[in-house]
């Protein structure tokens, strides 16, 4: 029988102004990166006033890492340096791999309700400048496995024999967002050697008979072991799980660029000053 996994650390994050204005709180920052490796960051938004957002995040640069943006309820209009264009609708996710270097902006657009999620994912050394590529998720192309009690989006990876809306090109990640009615179980089997989070969306669950539930609006990470399980409070609960094995390498971090070193850091933004940074990728090894 697989180990299940148990609580190693709980996260509430802070509240943070980003962008030109943007209200969030930072659950996930460059003090845990190390802990939380491969995953670099986790931002989480839920605001009923535009004024909280609608500035939004106007044209900015990414090198060396991807993007994920799932938006459960609400409107993100965006473009890139790639040409692409458009909108984040309810149930979407925006996958972006900056690899060797884009520019682009996403610009929240007044909602009944703006919540959602933005996580940003490291690239091993060798894909750091590998080429930038965009992937519209819309919702009806992220498959629902639906059981008694339970509800899973698979965003990325693979749940049971259902494949998700994508896989992942330079770091395998299993991305679900798992939905429980009240008092259901359950468990999903992970590589042991992967790093595994969830972020409590809404609602309350228990990891452990002896564990009091954790509220939402918490990141939970775990320890080692081949399987995740969880039961859900008397409310329910709503979370997005994350999983991929980590890099262990060195990080460098500035701004929106993470690569790893600090010369790799200078070089970048020397190139934002004398507007070389968007350059031909390098293919892949």
């Amino acid at each position: 029988m697989a180990q299940t996994r148990s609580i190693r650390k709980i996260v509430t994050g802070s509240p943070q102004i980003d962008g030109a204005g943007v209200h969030l709180v930072r659950v996930i920052g460059r003090g845990a990166a190390e802990e939380f490796d491969p995953f670099l960051m986790l931002d989480a938004f839920d605001s009923r006033d535009p004024k909280d957002y609608i500035r939004g995040f106007p044209w900015h640069p990414h090198r060396g890492i991807e993007t994920v943006t799932y938006l459960i309820e609400g409107d993100i209009e965006h473009g890139d340096s790639l040409g692409n264009s458009g909108h984040i609708l309810d149930g979407g996710c925006q996958w972006m791999t900056a690899g060797g270097g884009i520019l682009h902006q996403e610009m929240p657009r007044a909602a009944p309700r703006m919540l959602g999620l933005q996580l940003w994912i490291n690239l091993p050394c060798k894909d750091k400048f590998a080429p930038p590529q965009y992937r519209d998720l819309t919702a009806d192309r992220i498959p629902q496995v639906r059981e008694p009690g339970v509800c899973v989006g698979v965003i990325a990876g693979r749940h049971g024999e259902v494949e998700g809306a994508t896989q992942g090109d330079y770091v395998k990640t299993v991305m679900l967002d798992v939905n429980l009615e009240a008092g259901a179980d359950f468990s999903l089997p992970t590589d042991p050697d992967a790093t595994v989070f969830i972020y409590i969306m809404s609602g309350a669950g228990r990891f452990d008979e002896s564990d009091k539930p954790i509220e939402s609006r918490h990141a939970v990470l775990f320890g080692g072991g081949g399987e995740f399980a969880v039961e859900a409070g008397e409310k329910g609960m709503r979370f997005l799980l994350l999983a991929g094995c980590p890099l262990r390498e060195p990080i460098a971090w500035g701004g929106p660029i993470v690569m790893n070193t600090r010369e790799e850091l200078d070089q970048a933004f020397a190139e934002l000053e004398n507007g070389t940074f968007i350059r031909e990728p390098k293919p892949r090894a």
